[in-house]
């Protein structure tokens, strides 16, 4: 997307955020309409939101909703950054800090699965996703990563966990998941297709699967060997670090 208009984005997003505003609030605000946009989207799906659905339910004209909020593209963006609320106030210590914020954002992707569907054009600059990133880029940063890092490893745990519910949500939307393995076990070779039939004999015989309190199976093994990485890495390499006693 090109940078003017991220920073029509911005002016959107933040709208009413000045600091030293003064004088009387308009009745019609981007907030006012991002919240009505929030109730139609957790009704009756992203699919129902549309300017004139928010207008009748606000009252106003569509063209009034169009001052405020001048484009879909951008009421996208704004009910996106308003569904996501704003993120938990984490536990000390850098596991349980990480991986409650991604049990936060998982539980949050159940609740309003609809936040997936929305486009993604370009990197999030609304203050609630925002706070989000920076939520977890503060325990990443006291593990001991410098920014760099840090930035890339949070876009890689948004990255999974987002990814891992879209494709949660997706398979139990089709349902019938124990039919889906009866039938692939069915078709599966052993001589071709090895690994994917060994898994679908453990699954069929009982494997639990990996067991860890605080987040589901799917998310959970890859979250921890993630920080598993970090933590390794954070001690095999910080004694050269800039700043830091060889």
């Amino acid at each position: 997307m090109h940078d003017n208009n991220v920073e029509r984005s911005l002016e959107v997003l933040w709208a009413g955020r000045s600091r030293g505003r003064r004088g009387p609030r308009a009745q019609l605000t981007v907030a006012r309409i991002a919240d009505a946009a929030v109730r139609i989207a957790d009704a009756d799906g992203l699919e129902a939101l549309s300017m004139q659905r928010i207008a009748t339910e606000l009252g106003y004209s569509t063209m009034a909703l169009y001052k405020h909020i001048p484009s879909k593209d951008l009421l996208l963006e704004v009910v996106a950054d308003v569904g996501a609320g704003r993120p938990p106030e984490l536990d000390d210590g850098f596991r349980p800090a990480v991986r409650q914020w991604v049990g936060a954002l998982w539980a949050g992707f159940q609740t309003r699965p609809w936040i997936l569907r929305v486009p993604l054009d370009h990197t999030p600059v609304g203050p609630n996703q925002l706070a989000w990133l920076d939520r977890l880029l503060r325990p990443l940063l006291a593990a001991g990563l410098t920014g760099a890092e840090a930035r890339a490893a949070a876009l890689h745990l948004t990255a999974v966990v987002r990814g891992t519910a879209q494709i949660s949500l997706d398979l139990a939307g089709r349902g019938d998941n124990g039919g889906l393995a009866r039938a692939l076990a069915a078709v599966l070779d052993p001589a071709e297709y090895p690994a994917l039939t060994t898994v679908h004999e453990a699954e069929a015989a009982g494997d639990p699967g990996y067991e860890q309190e605080g987040l589901p199976a799917e998310l959970g093994f890859g979250v921890d060997r993630f920080l598993d990485g970090v933590e390794a890495w954070v001690a095999r390499t910080s004694p050269v670090r800039p700043g830091r006693a060889p």
